[in-house]
């Protein structure tokens, strides 16, 4: 019984160095997406000490970079965006977006940016947003940006790339609270080095178990073919 426990064990340990690959694989696809947040994985172990992949996210904010662009918008420290999409209402640290053909404030997939007072439409003007997130053209403000922050340590599921699931905990943001930043983007806080070397790790640590499973079919091989034989 003992080696049958052994060969679960090892294929449950198979599972988990499989998670963990996808995981690092997505971060490291990730790793030039702006407002992409990493994903971590750590081992919980279930009943007979099977480990199990689990999930985190990586709450820590990315480099801002400038690029000029008047609709670009990043966010310092906490807080998120909010754009409503075909599934409802979803948060993001991506603030590319764009005018759409009714000028409508959207993201680069085409999901409506929220204001306070809802979608925001904007006239023909120069645009300017404050720190506060209060969007103005020719200096007279028509909305403002919808900012929302959830307790710490929340966590919430990736769906599509940048997008989080809000939690139901989520809150406006005060605005002493908010540092929005006009022409500038959060690039991914994912570190490429790190999860090269994640990855390198990973691979090392499946090929031991994947022999080490070896070893013990060869242990019930001889057990079934050799121990049985009379003497």
């Amino acid at each position: 019984m003992g080696i049958i426990n052994g060969m679960t064990r090892a294929a449950s340990a198979l599972r988990y160095w499989e998670r963990r690959q996808e995981i690092v694989a997505n971060n490291l696809a990730n790793a030039d997406t702006d407002g992409f947040r990493a994903q971590r994985t750590f081992a919980r172990a279930l009943g007979d000490a099977v480990p199990v992949a689990q999930t985190a996210m990586d709450a820590r904010a990315g480099s801002l970079k400038q690029t000029g662009n008047p609709l670009d918008v990043a966010l310092g420290g906490d807080g998120f965006l909010v754009v409503n999409t075909a599934q409802g209402e979803r948060f993001t640290r991506n603030g590319s977006f764009r005018l759409d053909e009714s000028n409508r404030l959207v993201d680069q997939s085409g999901n409506a940016v929220l204001g306070e007072g809802g979608p925001i439409t904007l006239p023909p003007g120069t645009v300017t947003i404050d720190g506060a997130g209060g969007v103005k053209v020719d200096g007279k403000q028509v909305a403002k940006l919808r900012v929302e922050t959830v307790p710490q340590g929340t966590q919430m599921a990736h769906e599509g790339g940048t997008l989080l699931v809000p939690d139901a905990s989520r809150t406006p943001l005060a605005d002493s609270a908010r540092s929005v930043r006009q022409g500038y983007l959060e690039e991914s806080n994912v570190n490429p080095l790190t999860s090269m070397v994640d990855m390198i790790d990973i691979q090392r640590s499946y090929v031991a178990v994947q022999r080490t499973m070896v070893t013990l079919d060869g242990i019930r091989q001889t057990i079934s073919n050799d121990l049985g034989k009379p003497v």
